[in-house]
């Protein structure tokens, strides 16, 4: 199969979709695969990386996807990219099409078959090709918000872990998946003060012997939000319903009893964010202020790490995407956890989330591979 490899056009996107390390994966499985020029400067890798190890340049995009049979990218097609799209092609990336009718209609309309990283599973209950980029937002959303807490950006003024004899910041985790479990990992890393809660009275059990009473866990209720809303100097958004909108947990209501200056960090904005007045923001203008309280809301957080994401994400992607370019959709009506990442084929909504997040009709993958 002949696999192509664009250069990522979203703002402040530096990843790439494959690494010099995977082309020479696909290569040897036999496929051609074509980089797009300087696709892997953001990482320090040039055209010559590639050419060493069997991938051939392509001198812009357009030539990626008029050649391509299978296009593996990081972030979500953007318009100019959707409108490159066929019916004969595969796309393999990150989607997020449950807040972004727009992305999704330019999909259907394409006839793509559309696989999205975030909803592919595992036998294990897990979101393996999430999971990587997970644990770097989760561990970013602690530097962030350090940096937004600093007076010079407006915030509160205090050093995350205080020193002896002043309080350390006050960090509230919502959501003790992946994302939570990494925020906290890297608070408590930095000495603050944290609490995390969730809805599931097993996960807090393996929070609290995880972090051995380092954070306080507890179980996530309105009453609880806005409690600890109110005395936190930090609150992390680590809400994920996968494929789905993410829940508006955080009111602007409950901004007004918070601290001024004190900074929300929302991981879940591309998915729609776990705050009310959460809105997309970019890593050359990442902050905003509503009711006195600072909001991160980036929505490609592991972008501004590019070199070690891209490492990540290719870790988790080159398997599922091998089986894609070695079978093509066979590859999906052979394995289930593969089949769970279809969330567009040719016109149709193949994800029931994503389905009822749009309005819009459901066919089930399987159904729908025929």
């Amino acid at each position: 199969m002949r696999v192509g490899v664009p250069k990522e056009i979203k703002n402040s996107e530096f990843r790439v979709g494959l690494v010099p390390g995977s082309v020479r994966e696909y290569v040897a499985n036999g496929h051609e695969v074509l980089i797009e020029t300087n696709a892997g400067a953001g990482i320090k890798v040039s055209d010559s990386d590639y050419e060493a190890v069997g991938a051939k340049i392509a001198p812009d995009a357009k030539s990626i996807f008029e050649a391509s049979e299978m296009i593996v990218k990081v972030k979500e097609p953007q318009p100019s990219e959707w409108v490159q799209l066929r019916d004969d092609q595969i796309l393999y990336t990150y989607l997020h099409l449950a807040p972004d009718p727009d992305q999704a209609r330019g999909l259907m309309e394409s006839g793509v078959t559309a696989v999205a990283y975030e909803t592919v599973t595992d036998p294990y209950g897990g979101l393996p090709l999430l999971a990587p980029m997970s644990e770097v937002a989760g561990r970013l959303s602690i530097q962030a918000a350090a940096y937004a807490l600093t007076a010079h950006q407006g915030g509160r003024g205090l050093l995350m872990g205080g020193v002896p004899g002043v309080l350390p910041a006050k960090v509230l985790v919502i959501g003790g998946g992946v994302v939570g479990t990494h925020a906290a990992r890297m608070a408590i890393g930095l000495g603050a003060d944290v609490t995390i809660l969730d809805r599931s009275n097993r996960r807090l059990a393996e929070l609290d012997d995880l972090f051995q009473g380092r954070a306080k866990t507890r179980y996530s209720t309105y009453e609880a939000l806005d409690e600890e809303t109110d005395v936190a100097d930090v609150v992390v958004g680590a809400v994920l319903i996968p494929g789905a909108s993410a829940p508006k947990l955080v009111t602007r209501e409950m901004l007004k009893g918070m601290k001024e200056g004190a900074v929300l960090v929302d991981v879940a904005i591309d998915q729609g964010g776990c705050f009310e007045t959460s809105r997309a923001t970019t890593h050359e203008d990442p902050t905003y202020v509503v009711e006195k309280v600072i909001h991160y809301c980036v929505a490609n957080m592991p972008g501004a790490v590019p070199l070690t994401s891209s490492h990540a994400l290719n870790n988790a992607t080159l398997q599922y995407g091998l089986m894609l370019a070695n079978s093509g959709l066979d590859a999906m009506r052979e394995n289930k956890y593969l089949r769970d990442g279809l969330n567009i084929h040719r016109g149709k909504v193949t994800y029931r989330a994503v389905a009822e997040a749009l309005n819009v009709d459901f066919t089930p993958a399987g159904d729908a591979l025929g």
